[in-house]
């Protein structure tokens, strides 16, 4: 296979020479990288020891090894010598030697999941079509891109826990606030600490609840906030806020979403757009939001029918291309399983959507948002407050996800007990209810893998379907009853 040990030996040699032709070199090269096994673990020893401010040169590394009872392993202190001895004593082009190493590295593996792909095309596993075979080799080519290999395999704690600092270094530098994703919605984000990459995250609710409202308004806030950090021209080592959000809408078309998201933002109600009573001010609201949020990194797929293998395949593009920050999918329902599947009952179907998700959000490492619908047992209960046990579906969706939150208004349910008004005393205490409650919506957090259960309420704005924080109400326009 295409390999170059000389190569790798100059560049082990320059970095014993001078530690900082680790830092020259970029943090691209890893130890599996390396065609020789030994000098894959003299790499990873030289990184972590400089990592630490401490000197990596033939010395310390011999003792090190000699700690670790591994000397022998990787050719004794006379094999440390010979790389010094080697070394590429100009430094500066150890970079061009990493190089050399990612390159052949790349296509010995780019051979071997070739041979992978040739082989399941001569002998198809029976569970295995064509089109999943696809889908499986665009994955596997994916990662092979964005990660320099096609399969994870086992990583070092120390890597683990340099991710896991950095999230909490995230929340530090944010004033001890959310160290994920800001959803936009200051009450769900102290609660969540933002969305969190890899997570699963489910929307449920019954019909009229606003799943889709509260869906788009998050989406729509993720987006709006990397639009305005561009705005801004964040420095290039600050990150910027927000991101790029995916919104597989299966339910709606691009134009409906579009239409709902610029309603709420030049505050017209939809409902006289679609009649076309809107007036020459609302108009003009209108052309005025659609001109500021031309840019706005949101990108919609309202192809119906969609496979999860579609969606995965869909947003590995959308990543490659211009970058992914957030998934939406409205809703998981109205997707199907895999070709291969389709003679499955609909719980086995479910269970395959949702560890696909699952698998989506922590492959691309984005937070994955999924609309769910609730059986209609729910409807059928004096107490109208969902429960995991209501997952249409269910089992599976629990299991996978990471959060699972529920919308409920009982407003909803309470408009269609009003009682007669040739019961005064009755009709009051319905009233008073109403006045109390009307366009409150809570948000019941029944699952949290990384945190407490809760409940947050929000206020939801039926004709502009928008959901906002209580203490903002204030800012926004009155409510209308």
């Amino acid at each position: 296979p295409p390999q170059d040990l000389r190569a790798e030996q100059a560049l082990l040699g320059a970095i014993l020479f001078d530690n900082d032709a680790l830092n020259r070199i970029g943090d691209r090269l890893k130890p599996h990288h390396f065609y020789d096994p030994v000098h894959g673990r003299i790499f990873a020893a030289c990184a972590e020891m400089i990592g630490k401010g401490k000197l990596a040169d033939g010395v310390t590394l011999r003792e090190r090894f000699q700690r670790e009872s591994g000397l022998q392993e990787i050719g004794g202190a006379g094999y440390l010598l010979t790389l010094h001895e080697n070394a590429a004593r100009m430094t500066s082009h150890a970079r061009d030697y990493a190089d050399i190493i990612y390159e052949l590295a790349i296509r010995r593996e780019l051979i071997r999941v070739g041979g992978e792909i040739v082989h399941q095309a001569l002998e198809p596993p029976k569970d295995l079509d064509a089109q999943a075979q696809i889908e499986a080799a665009e994955s596997k080519l994916y990662a092979l891109a964005e990660q320099g290999t096609a399969s994870r395999g086992f990583s070092a704690f120390s890597t683990a826990l340099e991710a896991s600092i950095e999230s909490a270094a995230a929340a530090f530098d944010n004033g001890g606030g959310i160290s994920g994703i800001a959803t936009g919605l200051i009450d769900l984000d102290k609660k969540l600490g933002g969305l969190h990459k890899s997570d699963l995250i489910i929307v449920a609710g019954r019909p009229g609840m606003g799943k889709t409202s509260l869906a788009t308004n998050i989406a729509f806030n993720v987006a709006h906030a990397r639009l305005k950090s561009r705005a801004k021209a964040v420095d290039a080592d600050e990150k910027p806020e927000g991101g790029i959000v995916a919104f597989f809408s299966l339910e709606m078309s691009a134009e409906q979403l579009a239409t709902r998201i610029i309603a709420e933002q030049a505050e017209v109600s939809g409902s006289k757009i679609r009649r076309g009573k809107i007036e020459e001010r609302d108009m003009q609201a209108l052309i005025r939001v659609s001109t500021e949020l031309e840019r706005l990194p949101l990108f919609i797929d309202d192809t119906g029918g969609l496979s999860i293998a579609q969606v995965a395949a869909r947003s590995r593009r959308l990543k490659r291309a211009g970058g992914l920050d957030m998934i939406v999918v409205d809703y998981l329902q109205l997707l199907s399983g895999t070709g291969s599947k389709k003679n499955e009952n609909r719980v086995q179907e479910i269970t395959e959507i949702t560890k696909g998700l699952k698998t989506l959000a922590k492959e691309l490492a984005v937070p994955v948002m999924a609309l769910s619908q609730l059986s209609r047992g729910v409807d059928s209960r004096d107490d109208k407050r969902p429960v995991l046990a209501d997952l249409r579906e269910s089992g599976s969706i629990e299991q996978d996800a990471d959060v699972v939150m529920f919308i409920f208004r009982e407003a909803y349910y309470l408009e269609t007990k009003e009682p007669s008004m040739d019961d005064p005393v009755e009709y009051q205490k319905w009233r008073e209810k109403m006045d109390r409650i009307h366009g409150l919506s809570d948000i019941l957090v029944e699952k949290h893998r990384h945190g407490p259960t809760a409940k947050i309420t929000l206020r939801f704005e039926k004709q502009f379907t928008r959901f906002y924080d209580l203490a903002n109400e204030d800012n926004l326009p009155a409510q209308t009853h």
